[in-house]
């Protein structure tokens, strides 16, 4: 396959960084998500096998490299508290230090950080799949192929998602 890396990131830079976006609920972490995603793309574009859609394959990708940037922001996190021996005050979990998503208003950002707190209470599959469905607005027989699943299987990773998420906000508002 030959292609320009200067179209191939002009054309796909919009999906990659919003997806990222959504991730890390943070406009910095997601720029550094999507330099990853173009550095390994671009390391590897030349074994894209074409079994999938390049846009497909670049969710793939996105999708990894967000859950493993949180993981190691997360992980940092963690050492960061043992270090200073404080491991009772702070949950284990990533939660992003400043919610700062351009594409929330001033007076929504609240609830917004409430809900995305929830999200990224979410187990990672379940939380992919709302992403893609809800957020990015994908069909499902996409966000199975994205995945790797059947569209039975995202549908059921969605369901649990919502009813698990309803539960956590209820529980955050003590309804």
């Amino acid at each position: 396959m030959t292609y320009n890396f200067d179209e191939f990131y002009s054309e796909h830079k919009g999906l990659v960084y919003n997806l990222a976006l959504q991730y890390a609920q943070n406009v910095e972490d997601a720029e550094e998500i999507m330099q990853d995603v173009f550095l390994a793309a671009h390391q590897n574009l030349g074994g894209f096998r074409e079994d999938s859609s390049v846009k497909t394959w670049l969710y793939r990708i996105s999708i990894n490299k967000s859950l493993d940037f949180l993981k190691a922001k997360s992980a940092q996190k963690r050492w960061t508290i043992f270090r200073s021996k404080r491991l009772d005050d702070v949950e284990n979990t990533f939660q992003p230090a400043n919610f700062n998503h351009p594409g929330v208003e001033l007076e929504q950002k609240e609830a917004m950080e409430k809900i995305f707190a929830c999200i990224n209470k979410l187990p990672e599959q379940q939380k992919t799949a709302l992403i893609l469905l809800k957020i990015e607005q994908l069909p499902g027989r996409e966000v199975a192929e994205i995945m790797q699943l059947s569209e039975k299987a995202v549908e059921s990773l969605f369901s649990r998602a919502k009813k698990n998420l309803k539960e956590m906000l209820e529980q955050r508002e003590g309804i």
